[in-house]
């Protein structure tokens, strides 16, 4: 399914006109076992898929639960390849690992054993930046995120918010030119929650990466998003719709919920996704 065209304007503000990211007709099909012995079906997790993100668009992708926002993210990242179709980065395939990305998964991915100032530098020591630079540059991005004075402080000793901030320095300090979220802050308290999503807004604001951000949440994703993207019930998850976010920016998450047009674009959005996710949950239902 091919979406229609992005606009030239987002949130009244003129964009980027390069294409970051580009599905072309994505399917995703998988082996899955039916109970008999070497015997299987095929399952496609997603199907046709279309769809395009400029630099330094902030997208965020919706839809029920299983229905595949995952999955586009990995083919995006360069850890899945689909059945058929391509991806495009900046206008080039993309036939391996995605090395402009960075990758913020919902579970943590810090190594307990290293101080969170290691934590951050980690991904410049694998790349081979002298330990003097990486430490430099690591002492930076703590500051960044409000995380002076915790450097040598174990992830077991930070809390949950905390360890979130690691993990975005953890990412961002490699200057990804696109950025993949995956439910980062699904396992946070709602106070909390706030905190992180308006801390991301400012560091994007500051240098304008192109954003795919997956979540379950209708709320989160229009708040902080350029680009709202409807997904449908699997198998054969493909894109049904999708909302220009016309909120003016800079936005705080939690004052913005509270404004009307906030409102009616909650209200189109659910209109679209509400059928989805009902189809979502009797499939799950079933299994």
């Amino acid at each position: 399914m091919k979406l229609m065209e992005i606009p030239e304007t987002i949130a009244g503000c003129a964009t980027r006109s390069a294409v970051a990211v580009e599905f072309k007709n994505i399917s995703c099909c998988f082996k899955a076992a039916n109970g008999k012995k070497n015997d299987a079906k095929t399952y496609t997790a997603v199907a046709d898929t279309s769809m395009s993100v400029r630099d330094g668009e902030f997208v965020s992708v919706v839809g029920p639960t299983g229905c595949g926002k995952s999955t586009l993210l990995n083919v995006a990242a360069g850890l899945m390849q689909p059945s058929s179709g391509s991806v495009e980065i900046f206008g080039q395939p993309l036939t391996g690992l995605n090395s402009q990305a960075g990758y913020m998964f919902q579970s943590e991915a810090l190594m307990p054993w290293r101080t969170a100032l290691e934590n951050i530098t980690a991904g410049l020591e694998f790349r081979g930046v002298a330990r003097k630079d990486s430490i430099e540059q690591a002492h930076f991005w703590m500051q960044r995120v409000g995380l002076s004075g915790f450097e040598q402080r174990y992830p077991h000793q930070l809390s949950g918010g905390m360890r979130k901030r690691v993990s975005l320095a953890q990412m961002l300090i490699l200057d990804p030119k696109i950025i993949l979220m995956d439910e980062p802050f699904s396992a946070l308290d709602a106070q909390t929650r706030v905190l992180m999503e308006n801390e991301l807004l400012d560091l994007w604001a500051a240098d304008r990466k192109s954003v795919i951000f997956i979540t379950h949440d209708l709320d989160e994703a229009i708040s902080m998003s350029d680009r709202v993207v409807v997904l449908s019930a699997g198998p054969g998850t493909h894109p049904i719709n999708e909302f220009v976010i016309d909120l003016p920016r800079p936005r705080d998450v939690a004052e913005i919920r509270h404004t009307a047009r906030f409102a009616e674009l909650h209200q189109e959005i659910w209109n679209v996704m509400k059928e989805e996710v009902m189809k979502g949950y009797v499939q799950s239902q079933r299994k």
